[in-house]
């Protein structure tokens, strides 16, 4: 049981990074983002991307804030699975 709690954390947290690289490299195609899959990958990653946006601002017509938005995300996401894999071995599950 405790296993497969962490294999679901694991898949949804590399879902994410890929919906986020997703939307970085659909962004060098414009009407990417005016597709059906487009418009819901950036409903999707828009929310943590936009915190980075407010802080980092672009270079020209470079934005580097997804790219630091997706290392922050590897990063954060190794605590938290370390997190959750702690919790299911002390709970035994």
């Amino acid at each position: 049981m405790g296993y497969s709690i962490l294999q679901i954390g694991m898949y949804i947290v590399e879902g994410y990074y890929w919906l986020i690289l997703i939307s970085i490299l659909g962004s060098w195609f414009p009407s990417f983002h005016s597709t059906k899959v487009g418009i819901w990958i950036s409903k999707l990653v828009e929310p943590y991307l936009g915190i980075f946006r407010r802080f980092i601002p672009p270079f020209g017509a470079i934005d580097f804030s997804p790219i630091i938005a997706l290392f922050v995300y590897r990063f954060l996401s190794r605590f938290a699975l370390e997190g959750l894999r702690q919790s299911v071995n002390f709970l035994g599950v």
